[in-house]
């Protein structure tokens, strides 16, 4: 066949905005339920207006337990995660989106609150854990917001018997002592959980505690035994497992520790056995360069399951991820071979079988079921794409040298098996700035991906300074240095892929959302890299941010930027609203209506300096929309957008999508 000749940018692709609204589920938790393990998950619904429903594998199609309008999502941090979970018998315990309460649904039953409305209270974390005698408890975190705005936090257990519904005092608080928790893990009288307090994040500095639950089933005393500020530096701890009654396994990240001298800053698992009050020195299983563990934006984010015979499933992240079998009695592992490179997390173990969610460099997102004995990998939901392989492109891991030392990237060259560019003609590209800015990209595949490179624009995907996965002291080349740090890195990655050859330097954008945003707006407004930019929520004034933003990010600038009110010019100065001279380069504004942590009022700031400016522009304001868009009409029309503006500005035609209206 005949490749037709087009320029890059205008290429027919049959991948529609459309088909990203539709495409892999955006999944939220899996289990196995009852006796015979049926698979549950809960996933967003794009044509409900995003809700998260919660579904069940059957032989033909999957059927939704959780019906419209119930929606299980937990605002708790914000972010939530932990919003449902089962008891033995097969009923839901949820948190309804809407009013944050608990309830208690049998399948084909109207679900029943377990919790009081309208006392300021959001629950996460669920956890169903039988009491010594058997009996089951449903554990929680509880944030409570008062009539002041002030935020408290604690763990507490929900009676599932209903009497909580009317009488708030029914709910046991179980302990606090911290500005936040997590993980509720207990086991007999014990309860090991995480905790960390503001200015940290739970990636800089969070510990372990363990404590006896008394006989009004309340901790009165805790120690901690792992992580946190010490004399090794800080330390972070995730997702505590109890393996016995008086040994713990934890993820924790000691740059130096006893073991090891010279340290790694990874996130390892280490065993830690207990005596009393006190700790031995903890074994670390499986030592490796890379992390058993990230960022935790989401409770209840779990990165190893522990085997009924003891052997665990972990997922290890060095840029891409990859999935090893542990066995920590004999200290040993092996690989176990995937496609899953990105994105991966453990939901649930049963027997030899575990549940998954992720994405591969050849396969989409989706909810997996590995059996480790048999080693075979079945996608449960999601996982395939409807498109020929020739469509999608395959992620080309990249390091370009920096300022600051190497960046990690992911480039995706334009790909059309029907359509060749013209001879001597580099293809346009668009840097991608994932949010966070603690998180990172893995090269997967991606709809959205090749909704821009089957038209011939490529995609660099960057993993700046300031991103997880390559260990401790990357994440914090960002430290004090937010809106300079990665601005440098993004600009440094599309210099080098265009001094490779690989990019047209003149036809280069930038794209991010949220943190991302703010480095798309620094970056325009600060390096000559950019053609032009694609803000979604960004970050454009970091007082106003400190201002608007919710509990959980409050202090989050501390360490990025640097504490207030000290740092106050730092703020200034970095801002590109207080500087609204220096935008001058063309601009797409994405904006939700109902937006908590990015409010509509910095955008609108924005998109007022550039008209001021003269600068060509567009502001779209999706309502009802929070952060992070997931109705599928907004999804829809924001790609159409981003492409339509792209080809005003870069040069090239984008047949198939509405044109833009630029100020």
């Amino acid at each position: 066949m005949t490749r037709s000749t087009l320029p890059y940018g205008s290429w027919p692709s049959p991948i529609a905005a459309s088909d990203i609204a539709g495409g892999a589920p955006r999944l939220d938790g899996a289990r196995f339920v009852g006796p015979s393990a049926e698979i549950w998950w809960s996933e967003s619904i794009p044509s409900e207006k995003g809700r998260q429903a919660v579904l069940r594998r059957t032989a033909e199609q999957p059927e939704v337990l959780l019906p419209a309008p119930w929606s299980a999502r937990s605002r708790v941090h914000e972010y939530g995660g932990g919003a449902w979970t089962t008891t033995d018998d097969g009923d839901l315990l949820f948190v309804e989106a809407s009013d944050q309460r608990v309830y208690r649904m049998t399948p084909g039953a109207d679900p029943q609150p377990l919790t009081p409305g309208g006392l300021g209270m959001s629950f996460g974390d669920l956890t169903l854990v039988p009491a010594p005698d058997g009996t089951p408890v449903l554990w929680a975190v509880r944030e409570t917001v008062d009539e002041h705005h002030a935020v408290t936090r604690d763990i507490v257990t929900i009676p599932l018997d209903g009497s909580a519904a009317g009488d708030a005092g029914a709910i046991v608080r179980v302990v606090a002592g911290s500005d936040f928790l997590a993980y509720p893990t207990p086991r007999g009288d014990r309860l090991a959980w995480i905790a960390w307090n503001h200015p940290d994040m739970p990636w800089d500095a969070s510990e372990l505690r363990v404590g006896r639950i008394g006989e009004d089933g309340t901790v009165a005393e805790f120690h901690t035994v792992a992580g946190g500020h010490t004399e090794l530096g800080p330390i972070s701890a995730l997702q505590p497992q109890w393996t016995a009654d008086d040994e713990l396994l934890v993820s924790t990240d000691p740059v130096l520790d006893h073991l090891h001298p010279h340290g790694s800053g990874r996130w390892n698992l280490r065993l830690i056995h207990l005596d009393g009050s006190t700790t031995t020195e903890p074994v670390t299983v499986g030592r490796a360069d890379a992390d058993t563990g990230g960022p935790l934006w989401n409770l209840g984010a779990r990165w190893y399951g522990r085997l009924d015979d003891g052997r665990v499933v972990a997922v290890r992240t060095h840029g891409t991820d990859t999935l090893v079998l542990l066995d920590p009695a004999l200290g040993a592992f092996e690989p176990l071979d995937t496609p899953l490179t990105g994105g991966t997390l453990i939901r649930d173990v049963r027997g030899s079988r575990v549940l998954l969610t992720g994405a591969g460099a050849q396969v989409p997102g989706g909810l997996w079921l590995l059996d480790v004995d048999s080693r075979t990998l079945e996608a449960v939901r999601g996982g395939t794409s409807p498109l020929s392989p020739e469509w999608l492109p395959l992620a080309q891991a990249h390091t370009f040298d920096g300022p600051n030392g190497p960046v990690h990237a992911f480039a995706y060259p334009p790909t059309n098996p029907d359509v060749q560019a013209p001879e001597g003609e580099l293809p346009p590209y668009l840097v991608l700035v994932h949010g966070g800015p603690t998180a990172h990209v893995s090269g997967e595949l991606s709809l959205a991906v090749a909704y821009f490179t089957s038209r011939g624009i490529g995609v660099l995907d960057v993993n700046y300074g300031g991103s997880t996965g390559y260990g401790r002291a990357y994440r914090e080349r960002l430290k004090g240095r937010w809106g300079i740090a990665d601005v440098a890195d993004v600009a440094a990655a599309a210099r080098g892929l265009a001094d490779a050859g690989l990019a047209d330097p003149r036809r280069i954008a930038i794209k991010g959302g949220s943190a991302g945003g703010w480095t798309v707006l620094c970056a325009v407004a600060d390096t000559d890299a950019f053609a032009a930019g694609i803000s979604r929520y960004g970050v454009a004034d970091l007082r106003k941010l400190v201002e608007d933003t919710h509990d959980f990010e409050a202090r989050y600038l501390d360490g990025l930027v640097g504490p207030l009110p000290a740092a106050e010019p730092l703020y200034v100065s970095r801002s590109p609203l207080s500087r609204p001279e220096t935008l001058r380069t063309p601009l797409l504004i994405l904006q939700g209506s109902e937006d908590p942590v990015v409010p509509p009022s910095q955008s609108e700031a924005l998109r007022d300096a550039l008209a001021a400016n003269g600068v060509p522009h567009a502001y779209i304001l999706f309502e009802g929309e929070s952060h992070g868009f997931r109705q599928a009409t907004t999804v829809i029309r924001a790609f159409e957008s981003e492409l339509s503006f792209l080809g005003r500005i870069l040069g090239f035609e984008t047949p198939g999508v509405p044109a833009i209206e630029l100020d």
